[in-house]
Order: C-alpha cells, then sequence, then structure tokens
C-alpha cells in the first residue's frame, strides 16, 4: 500500500470525522484502495451513536463526509457505542 496518498486522505477524514464526532472515543480510516484514495473503510466509536440503529449512524457519518465522498468509489463504516 502507498502511504503518499493513503496516509494523507486518511489524515484528512479522520480530522473531518473528528470534528464531526467530538465524543468519539476511537476513529480509524484506513485506505483500502491500494494508496489511490477511492475506497476507505471508517470505524468509528462514539457516544454520538447511543441509542441510535445502525442506519441512522451511518448516515450521520455519510453527512459528515458527504463533500469528501464524492471524490471516492466506495466507503466501508463500521459504528459503534463504547461499552
Amino acid at each position: 500500500r502507498s502511504l503518499s496518498s493513503g496516509s494523507e486522505g486518511e489524515s484528512r477524514l479522520t480530522r473531518v470525522l473528528r470534528e464531526r464526532f467530538p465524543r468519539a472515543s476511537s476513529i480509524k480510516v484506513v485506505d483500502i484502495s491500494g494508496g489511490c484514495g477511492a475506497m476507505y473503510e471508517i470505524h468509528i466509536e462514539s457516544e454520538e451513536f447511543r441509542e441510535k440503529r445502525t442506519v441512522q449512524q451511518h448516515q450521520m457519518v455519510n453527512q459528515a463526509l458527504s463533500e469528501e465522498i464524492k471524490h471516492m468509489h466506495g466507503l466501508r463504516i463500521f459504528t459503534s457505542t463504547p461499552k
């Protein structure tokens, strides 16, 4: 995996998600496109998701990343609440 564009994209998405989910205990963004930034896998654990259905949690992430998603081919989202 190339780190140049991948790590840049990963850190940009992480920054956006940190701003949108300040109570997140864990945010992990991985470029799964081989480094070209076309597809990402995102894992977020946040209190903001408590009492929300999975579909609502994913909608929150999609909304937070709406501008970035325009330039992607795909996105895998995994959300959870702290235990």
